[in-house]
Order: C-alpha cells, then sequence, then structure tokens
C-alpha cells in the first residue's frame, strides 16, 4: 500500500508521519519528487535526486500533478477538526512552493535588515558630515588663526576615513542582489556579514565627527558672532549712505550747493558696490570692517549737510562781525600816536621804545585783515566753505594782534601813571606775596627747605633792589614794574610747589 492509498483510511495525521518516516529512510522517492516542498526542506536529499533524476520532464510533470490531486483529496474527505490541524503542515509540507520560512529566508531576511542598519548608518553619517561642513565653511570665511586652520586640515583627514567608509558599504551593497529568487543561503551569509562590517564603519566614523564637531564650539560660537554682526552691519551701512544722499538733496533745494559734500559722497560709491558683492566674495572681516567704514564716512557727510545751513549763516554772522571790527581797530589805533607822546614826554625811553612800531603795525594788521575778509567774503559766495572759515581765522587773529598792541599803548601810560603817582602800593604788594609764602615755607619746621628758601630770599633783595633804584633822578618806572610782577610770579611758583609736596605726603 502506498502512502496515498492509506490516506483516507489512516487520517491526515497517518499519511503524513508515514510520508515523513519514508523520507527519512528514503523509501519513497516518487513522493521525494512529487513533492518539492519537501526537496526544499532537505537540500542533501535534493541533491541527491537532482543526481538520480533520469526520467523525463513530462512523467515529472504527471507525478507532481497526480500528488497534488492526493493531496486535495485527502484534505477534502479528512474531518473538519482534523483540516484545521492538517493546515499547517500542508503548507510547510506538501505544496508546490514554499511560501516563507526555511533557513534560505532567514538568511535572506537577515541579510536585509544587516542593508537596512547600514543605509541607515551611511544616511547619518552623510547628514552630520554635511552639517560639519557648513559650520568649518563659516569658521573659514570669518577666521584666518591656526586654529581655524588646523580645524580644516582635521576636517579633510575625516572626510577620508569617510569616503573610505562609504565605499566599503556601497561595494558590500553592489556585490550582493538579495532580491534574486535564487539567492543562496551561503551567498545571504556572506551580505549579511559584509554589510554589518560596513555598518560598524561607518557608524565608528560618524562617531569621530561627532567629538570632531563637538570640539567646534569655541571657532564656531565666534564665527557665528561676527555673522550675526554682519547683515546688520551691511544694512546700517546702507542706511547711512541713503541719509548722506538725502540730507544732500536738501541742501541743494536751498540753494547751497556742497560740491565737496556731494565728491565725498560719490566716492563711496565703490565701497557700497563690494558691500554688495556680499562677504562670500570679500570676506566677511573685510566686510564688516568696509561697513563700519562706510558708515562711518557717510554718517559724517550727512552731519555736514544738515549743518551746512547754520554753517553759512555763521559764515555770514562773522563777516559781519569782524568787518565791523576792523573799522572800530582803525579809529583806535589812531589814539596810539598820542600816548606815545605822553609817553616820551612823561617817562624815560625805556618805559616807550618798544611801543614804537604800534602805530604802524596795526595800520599793517587792519589793512591785511581787510583784504582777507574780502577774500572770505568772496569764498563764501562761491560756497567754498572751507576756505571761507580759513580766511576769516586769518583775520580774527590778525585783529587780536592789533587789538592788543593798541590796548597795550594806553595800559602801559595808566600803569606808569599809577606808579609815579604811589610806587608804595606796588612794593608792599609785593612784600605781602613774598612774606606770606615765607610763612608757609616754615609751618611745621625749624628750617625751611634750601629749594623754597633760597628764591624766596633772592625776591626779597631784587625788590629793595628795584626799590632803592626809584631814587634815581629819572627812575625807570616800567622796568619797576616788570621786575614786581616777576617776584610775584615767582613767589607764587615757590607756594605751589610747597602745596603740592605736602598734598603729596598728606596722602
Amino acid at each position: 500500500m502506498t502512502a496515498t492509498d492509506a490516506q483516507p483510511r489512516a487520517g491526515i495525521a497517518g499519511a503524513v508521519r508515514e510520508r515523513s518516516r519514508r523520507r527519512a529512510v528514503g523509501a519513497d522517492p516518487g513522493a521525494q519528487a512529487a513533492d518539492p516542498g519537501a526537496q526544499a526542506a532537505d537540500p542533501g536529499a535534493q541533491a541527491a535526486d537532482l543526481r538520480a533524476q533520469a526520467v523525463p520532464r513530462s512523467r515529472d510533470r504527471r507525478a507532481r500533478r497526480a500528488t497534488g490531486l492526493r493531496d486535495l483529496c485527502v484534505l477534502v474527505l479528512a474531518p473538519l477538526p482534523l483540516l484545521a490541524v492538517a493546515l499547517p503542515l500542508a503548507v510547510t509540507g506538501g505544496g508546490t512552493r514554499r511560501w516563507f520560512g526555511g533557513r534560505g529566508e532567514g538568511q535572506r531576511a537577515e541579510a536585509q535588515a544587516a542593508k537596512d542598519a547600514a543605509a541607515e548608518a551611511f544616511y547619518e553619517l552623510d547628514t552630520a558630515q554635511r552639517d560639519l561642513k557648513i559650520s568649518i565653511e563659516t569658521i573659514t570665511a570669518v577666521d584666518s588663526s591656526p586654529a581655524a586652520r588646523k580645524a580644516v586640515d582635521d576636517f579633510d583627514a575625516l572626510g577620508r576615513r569617510i569616503d573610505e567608509a562609504s565605499h566599503a558599504y556601497i561595494t558590500a551593497v553592489d556585490a550582493h542582489d538579495l532580491d534574486r529568487d535564487d539567492l543562496e543561503p551561503s551567498v545571504a551569509s556572506r551580505a549579511r556579514a559584509e554589510l554589518t562590517s560596513a555598518k560598524e564603519q561607518l557608524v565608528r566614523v560618524k562617531g569621530e565627527l561627532d567629538r570632531f564637531g563637538a570640539g567646534l564650539g569655541p571657532l564656531l560660537g565666534s564665527a557665528e558672532t561676527q555673522l550675526a554682526r554682519l547683515a546688520p552691519a551691511v544694512e546700517r551701512a546702507r542706511q547711512a549712505l541713503l541719509g548722506a544722499s538725502n540730507a544732500l538733496d536738501a541742501v541743494r533745494a536751498s540753494g547751497l550747493r556742497a560740491d565737496d559734500l556731494a565728491a565725498r559722497l560719490a566716492a563711496l560709491a565703490p565701497e557700497l558696490t563690494k558691500l554688495n558683492q556680499g562677504a562670500g566674495r570679500h570676506g566677511v572681516t573685510e566686510t564688516l570692517q568696509r561697513a563700519d567704514r562706510v558708515l562711518r564716512d557717510a554718517e559724517a557727510v550727512r552731519a555736514e549737510a544738515e549743518k551746512l545751513p547754520e554753517r553759512a549763516a555763521e559764515i555770514d554772522r562773522r563777516l559781519v562781525s569782524l568787518r565791523t571790527r576792523a573799522q572800530a581797530l582803525t579809529t583806535r589805533s589812531a589814539s596810539v600816536e598820542p600816548v606815545l607822546s605822553e609817553l616820551r614826554r612823561r617817562f624815560s625811553a625805556a618805559c616807550w621804545q618798544d611801543l614804537q612800531p604800534v602805530p604802524e603795525q596795526a595800520a599793517v594788521n587792519v589793512r591785511r585783515a581787510e583784504e582777507k575778509l574780502k577774500e572770505a567774503a568772496q569764498a563764501r559766495d562761491e560756497q567754498r566753505w572751507a576756505d571761507a572759515t580759513s580766511r576769516l581765522s586769518t583775520v580774527r587773529a590778525l585783529l587780536n594782534a592789533t587789538d592788543e598792541a593798541v590796548s597795550a599803548a594806553g595800559d602801559r601810560l595808566r600803569r606808569l601813571d599809577d606808579v609815579a603817582k604811589d610806587p608804595q602800593q606796588e612794593i608792599q604788594r609785593t612784600r605781602f606775596a613774598i612774606r606770606d609764602a615765607q610763612r608757609l615755607a616754615m609751618a611745621g619746621r625749624h628750617t625751611p627747605e634750601p629749594r623754597h628758601a633760597r628764591p624766596l630770599d633772592d625776591a626779597v633783595a631784587r625788590l629793595d633792589q628795584a626799590v632803592t633804584a626809584l631814587e634815581n633822578r629819572h627812575p625807570d618806572y616800567w622796568h619797576f614794574l616788570t621786575v614786581t610782577e616777576g617776584l610775584r610770579q615767582t613767589v607764587a611758583d615757590v607756594v605751589a610747589d610747597i602745596r603740592e609736596e605736602r598734598g603729596a605726603g598728606g596722602h
């Protein structure tokens, strides 16, 4: 009796046990040949059957059809509870193909899992490298220090190791087609091993990349700080240029040309072009410096443009004022000659000889001042503001010198009159200054410092000599006044030195 004949009487379980026994001892070659599932489950038996196969393909097909028919009859004739037990067994052992499971499929699944894990590691490494490349580019755009150059070199070295790991991964993926129907278990096992090794290498290199990225913190922070300044700095420079241009337009609308300011503003146009080209072409540091420079220069142009109407009005006022003062000095200069005549008549030559050139010098200065005033007025009309200001400064200096010389003649006569009437007032004033300095030098001391006592003693002696000189027939009062004024200055210097020394000692 064959296994097929026994199945309807013994039931599905008995048939399965009988078939399993015959496969184990090799007593059912027909069943083995008609059961592809069993052949797949036993690779050794399959190889033996293939070597011993000599029947034509038609007989194999008829045998497979008969086997399938017998299996169908068993399933149809079997009671329902037994069908539930037999179904898993039929799937794994007696069908025309194996749907899932088996050692080959397990190896394929493991290899596919290794491939997926390697792909994930490759993706993570690629993403990390791209992110870190952006950080390196940020640093190199701003920083050219040795630390930054070393970071670039280290990143390049990491890039070479990343390329090696990526090449190993791609080679492993290309070497094995895991979707082939005839994939051998040994090939799947080898693919799993190679893909697992590639993944481990990718993970190891990513760890190095992560540690390198963590060490870039200080450099990257500094670079990002400068980059954060870049856009606002460039925008401020552009706004400053716009403000200067608007201020210049307003000035021109009022009738002032402001050609010098317009030239200064035009000189900033190339700088604006470079700012618009960006830091990618000119570098972050240079762009920041250029933006600061443009901002500073544009603000200066704007400020001067806004002040230009006021400056023009001020120049007009100064022209009027200095012209009036020059006219007044012309009148005052005429009074110097009578003063000199009085000095010559009443006092010795030493009292007035130095004032002899005053009338002529005053006339020359006033005449030069009037010429400069005309030049300043012409510069004002031509809106050459710097030239107008310079000419007015020269006029002011000439008139000041003339005013001092004219005033000196009248002041000389007044002081000589006072000392001639009562020289004691000048003498007592000087003696009081000397005695006050002597008391200060002796305060808290038995003997004064020689460097303080000596000039004070000399001052006493010189004052006595000046007083004695007044007893001459034609006393030189101007010399006397010069001496007493010099002595008071000397005494004042000694007092200042004493107070500074004691103040420092108190600290």
